[in-house]
């Protein structure tokens, strides 16, 4: 058995390593019995102490706002293309106005550190964008429309 110094993220840790010698075989140091695994019985699952919190009246709720009919809406014939998962917006590849094909690079919505390439859905001009670089989007929020 050899014991070893190991740092993990900065904690120091003390360890012994058995070295072994091939599959299954004893340990080197002569013991002519395989190791068996130590099993112990998982520990009795305590039920948390539950307490009963009466939640204040918020009173009326109110829906947010609904865009409607306004120039360059869905409402006047363009496509809403809309997040397909929460994150921030980090960099719009079109402009108002512009032409674009089906499958074009639209805008890249970053997500959990990664770069998500959003494409246009079908052809058309890009009728309106209703996203800044740097906002944060939530699924199904509205990105831009495709007229």
């Amino acid at each position: 058995m050899k014991k070893f110094r190991v740092s993990v993220n900065g904690e120091v840790f003390d360890v012994v390593v058995e070295e072994v010698v091939g599959d299954n075989q004893p340990p080197v140091h002569g013991r002519n019995t395989p190791s068996t695994p130590i099993l112990t019985p998982p520990k009795p699952m305590v039920p948390a102490a539950t307490t009963s919190v009466k939640a204040a009246d918020p009173g009326p709720v109110s829906a947010p706002p609904v865009r409607t009919g306004g120039p360059g809406t869905a409402a006047t014939g363009g496509e809403v293309v809309a997040a397909p998962l929460p994150g921030t917006i980090a960099d719009i590849k079109v402009s108002s106005g512009q032409n674009v094909k089906e499958g074009d690079l639209l805008l890249i919505l970053e997500a959990m550190k990664m770069e998500n390439e959003v494409a246009s859905p079908r052809g058309g001009v890009v009728k309106e964008l209703l996203v800044v670089k740097g906002q944060s989007v939530n699924s199904g929020d509205p990105l831009l429309v495709i007229g």
